[in-house]
């Protein structure tokens, strides 16, 4: 009998490999040059450390910092195509909601409610639906959360099956160096890792300092806080020089830093804006905000110290870059469901013990839910994910077909990128750089590479702040636009259709127009022209 989180599992991963979603997770070009960095360094045996795919930064130092996940993407689309990338990607989504899921249960949170707010936080989250290195830091998250969590409260659990899980809960802390070895070398979200270590470290030092040692329990609940400030300590230094396992060393940290606290940079890159809450996904996070509220104004003094850090963090989070939303989302729902879950049980008590109709109903429907969740916690096995994990690993590998039928087609949305144009520059043999927008570079490297090098593409932090002022003057059609052209000798331009940059070059003597369709047009201007 399949659990609610098989079934949450099945759903997402059937919807976003057999539907219109599995299109959508491939809306974001920069999975391309992923794709083309592993491959590279699976036929190379190492990694870059120059740029590979520019022809105005290359030879210039490069930090592929998420060379893991490159190189798993890599070889699965060399083995199957970008159905095999969008499989992966959809297993991990899947993986995070189905999870966080079965920690709300184990957390204590009605099953109604946990069900209500997982689905919330995908609502929320869609908006980074997409094959990237992003989503398996969300996995990371979860994992770290859990392993912390659930040491904070078997350490000051006062049950005897609280103080019997203590040392396996302990001995769970030193997962989290191995976690962030990997972590490290597969996207820069591992910082987070280091924010809610830091939130739980302050939790317990909290407790060490403010406890008293006038009764027995407090002394000891004192100790127990300053053993787990000292095993958090140890750990989390552990973990800190783990993160200096990455082809990089030191050197990454460095990059990172310059990278996250460039202001024109945050100021430009879209997935660094504040969510725009006139949008489905951002009002789904704000619907998670306001039942946060709720639950923290219901049951908000049974709220540890680390977990209203927690929620601070994630708020702030959430609200100061749209690309926080994943996390943000799932760090609040897992907080805000026990509290909630128990301030549901408390309203139902009062209710069953009156005589009114929609009274004793809601105290019915809580028991209902405390049975189903009763059910759904004695249900442990994984037969139904693995069958279905099987059965598309099957599907993908058989070229997405199931007898004659196609199940499942990834493939680059024509509608979003220059699928037809990039097509007749193939034909046509070009092998000069182009210069296109940045949101389509990672396409164009994916389909063109290594026969046509980028102007640029979306690897900001590789460009830096001057090449991209002078980058947006061109693509605005600012006065001093084609100082851009002619310092990095473009004689090949692809650009949306309508966009200024299009429109000029249309009417600039020397520049000729090789293709037009609805969504792309090419321009040409040959080398004597641009003398």
């Amino acid at each position: 009998m399949p659990s609610v989180g098989d079934l949450i599992f099945i759903a997402l991963l059937g919807l976003l490999t057999c539907t219109a979603l599995s299109v959508r997770l491939l809306g974001d070009a920069g999975i391309g040059w992923h794709i083309r960095t592993g491959q590279q360094i699976l036929a190379a045996h190492a990694i870059p450390r120059v740029d590979l795919f520019s022809s105005t930064m290359n030879g210039k130092p490069w930090f592929a910092w998420e060379w893991l996940y490159d190189v798993l993407v890599g070889w699965l689309e060399h083995a199957a195509g970008l159905n095999a990338v969008v499989l992966f990607t959809a297993l991990i989504i899947a993986s995070v909601f189905a999870w966080t899921f079965r920690l709300l249960l184990q957390r204590g949170t009605n099953v109604f409610i946990a069900l209500v707010l997982v689905l919330l936080a995908a609502a929320a989250s869609m908006i980074h639906f997409l094959a990237r290195p992003h989503v398996v830091s969300w996995l990371f998250t979860l994992a770290w959360f859990s392993i912390l969590d659930s040491s904070e409260r078997s350490c000051f659990g006062a049950t005897s099956e609280a103080q019997g899980q203590r040392r396996n809960d302990s001995r769970r802390l030193w997962l989290l160096p191995p976690l962030m070895l990997v972590w490290v070398n597969v996207h820069g979200g591992f910082l987070i890792g280091f924010a809610l270590l830091g939130i739980y470290w302050a939790g317990a030092a909290w407790r060490w300092f403010r406890l008293g040692e006038s009764k027995l329990d407090r002394f000891l609940q004192k100790l127990r806080a300053r053993e787990r400030v000292k095993s958090l300590t140890i750990v989390g230094f552990v973990a800190l020089v783990a993160t200096f396992a990455n082809p990089y060393g030191w050197k990454l940290h460095v990059h990172i830093y310059q990278y996250l606290s460039n202001h024109f940079l945050m100021d430009h890159i879209d997935e660094f804006q504040s969510p725009n809450f006139h949008l489905v996904a951002q009002k789904c996070f704000a619907v998670l905000l306001l039942i946060t509220l709720v639950a923290l104004a219901a049951r908000g003094r049974k709220l540890r110290l680390s977990e209203g850090l927690i929620v601070l963090f994630a708020v702030y989070a959430g609200l100061y870059a749209s690309r926080d939303l994943p996390v943000s989302s799932l760090l609040l729902v897992l907080i805000a469901g026990p509290l909630l879950s128990e301030a549901a049980e408390i309203l139902a008590d009062r209710s069953g013990l009156s005589s009114h109709g929609m009274s004793r109903l809601a105290a019915r429907a809580v028991a209902f839910s405390q049975r189903m969740g009763a059910i759904e916690s004695n249900l442990r096995g994984y037969l139904w994910p693995l069958a279905a994990v099987a059965v598309s690993c099957f599907v993908v590998f058989n070229g997405g077909n199931v007898g004659s039928h196609k199940l499942i087609d990834a493939h680059f949305d024509e509608r979003r990128f220059p699928v037809e144009a990039v097509n007749y520059l193939q034909r046509s043999g070009v092998k000069e750089p182009l210069l296109s927008p940045d949101s389509w570079g990672g396409y164009i490297i994916y389909r063109l590479y290594p026969q046509v090098l980028m102007v640029v593409d979306d690897r900001h932090d590789l460009y830096g702040e001057d090449f991209l002022k002078s980058y947006l003057k061109m693509v605005n059609a600012e006065p001093g636009w084609q100082d851009f052209l002619r310092e990095y000798h473009v004689h090949h331009v692809l650009f949306p259709k309508g966009t200024p940059l299009a429109n000029l070059l249309a009417e600039t003597p020397g520049w000729r127009l090789t293709y037009e369709d609805d969504v792309a047009v090419s321009f040409e201007k040959p080398a004597a022209a641009g003398r």
